[in-house]
């Protein structure tokens, strides 16, 4: 793991903060708006429109090639899911939805898994223990900590709930680039990281299976990474600003 990491200007955090306040507004509505029926090439182009109406744009479209607005993941797709006529969706599925929004030179990312009924047994486990582990892993974010720190809390409770953790792929810095260091894990044995400091801002994202922690890459589309058995996988991201107390959570949902 690299120590690197950014401090960011208190110019830079008043961009970030409302770049990442917008994001959280387009997450939510897109939840919100999105019903059975829909595809989710139709829920890309919502995204598409409701960013726009922001006065930013899409983060992701064409980030090295990425051709969605959003990335919309259901059921065992895990991430980077591309919006299309074909997939539709149903009251029995769960939706993940990764949303970045880039305004006035600063950037917001935040990831929310929904549904369209009050799912229960592993489906209910498996939202509430991955929103849950995010959420601890905030609570460790704190300065004078060390990154590894945040990826404990979040392993440790990804543990209780017995859930595979994925380990393709992390969390990020994040502010004026999309993906800034250092990276955050979800998972220990890798080092400690670089220590907390105020002005740091993080993207903290679990993404866990009910099955496998073992992923694969579409390899026709090249971007879609669906658990490697088929089971269900949830995902949920926040950024955060190191301060001198507790973080700040710059994308607070309206609906969690």
């Amino acid at each position: 793991m690299s120590g690197n990491r950014i401090i960011h200007t208190p110019e830079e955090i008043s961009r970030i903060r409302r770049a990442a306040a917008i994001t959280a507004g387009v997450r939510d509505e897109i939840a919100r708006l999105t019903h059975p029926g829909m595809s989710t090439f139709d829920i890309d182009q919502l995204a598409g429109q409701l960013i726009n109406a922001t006065g930013g744009r899409s983060a992701f479209k064409n980030y090295h090639g990425f051709p969605g607005n959003i990335c919309i993941s259901v059921n065992d797709v895990v991430i980077h899911g591309i919006g299309s006529p074909d997939v539709i969706v149903t009251e029995n599925d769960i939706i993940s939805i990764d949303v970045g929004v880039t305004v006035d030179g600063a950037m917001g990312d935040t990831a929310l898994t929904f549904g369209f009924k009050e799912f229960s047994g592993e489906v209910k486990r498996l939202i509430d223990g991955t929103q849950q582990s995010l959420m601890e892993g905030i609570a460790a974010a704190r300065c004078g900590a060390f990154v590894r720190d945040i990826s404990a809390a979040v392993e440790k409770c990804a543990r209780r709930h017995k859930f595979g953790i994925v380990r393709d792929f992390v969390g990020h810095g994040c502010g004026i680039k999309l993906h800034e260091p250092p990276e955050v894990p979800n998972y220990t044995g890798w080092g400690k990281g670089p220590k907390l400091e105020p002005g740091m801002i993080l993207c903290i994202e679990p993404m866990m299976n009910l099955g496998t922690d073992s992923v694969k890459v579409d390899r026709k589309d090249g971007w879609t990474v669906r658990t490697a058995d088929g089971k269900l996988s949830a995902h949920f991201e926040h950024m955060i600003l190191i301060t001198d107390n507790e973080p700040e959570i710059l994308t607070w949902p309206k609906m969690m």
